[in-house]
């Protein structure tokens, strides 16, 4: 298994997947591999060319790794590799499963972003090349699907939920968190999207409380 991204050094998933698959017996291995946005589609085929079973696509391929795989999807994050067919998925809104969401508002216009705005049609949806400052009164669920960890984006407060993508928690998150709203931070979503691609590509259920400490959540 791969992760594919550019870059991918700090990322969770490696340690995550490793000790989600040694949980359940299995000899497979995860790695990170920093690919370049012009070499994609090279790396990603000949990953299935060599009998890789899998790998998860993150920023700033979502959307290539949509235009490659047998997928309706805009953007795509788990890649499932049959023979030499390159199978495209997203779980990265996984993390939505049992949130209510009335009045939705998506931040961000990248290929996380696309996946929620997919998940929750309807929703509000703020980026900086489109309708900005974020407006986030009235909103019950809102999800930062930016990269951005320096600047508070929105002010949340209490009755509002936060779903914020980035990790360790941004300046978004700990300002929500203060003002007494919920928030769900970047590890609870990756741990959402990993336990669906990790069943995606074994057939075998998650160990969601291993994957949980394995990235530092309680279980």
């Amino acid at each position: 298994m791969a992760l594919l991204g550019h870059p991918v050094a700090a990322s969770l998933s490696p340690r995550m997947q490793n000790a989600a698959f040694a949980a359940r017996g299995l000899d497979w291995s995860y790695v990170a591999l920093d690919v370049l946005p012009e070499d994609f589609e090279t790396v990603a085929r000949g990953l299935a060319a060599a009998g890789f079973a899998g790998a998860n696509v993150t920023t700033p391929h979502k959307r290539a790794a949509a235009e490659i795989a047998e997928s309706d999807l805009g953007s795509v994050n788990t890649l499932v590799f049959e023979g030499k067919r390159v199978v495209g998925h997203s779980t990265d809104a996984a993390i939505l499963s049992g949130l209510s969401a009335e009045r939705p508002l998506i931040i961000g216009d990248g290929g996380a972003a696309d996946a929620f705005r997919a998940a929750l049609p309807g929703a509000r949806v703020f980026a900086r090349r489109g309708d900005w400052p974020p407006d986030v009164a009235g909103a019950d669920l809102v999800v930062n699907a930016t990269s951005e960890r320096e600047d508070v984006l929105a002010e949340l407060g209490a009755g509002q939920t936060l779903v914020d993508l980035p990790y360790p928690e941004t300046a978004t998150g700990q300002a929500a968190r203060e003002a007494g709203a919920r928030v769900l931070d970047g590890r609870e979503v990756l741990v959402a999207q990993g336990a669906a691609s990790f069943e995606l590509w074994t057939g075998v259920s998650p160990p969601v409380d291993v994957m949980r400490r394995a990235v530092g959540l309680s279980s």
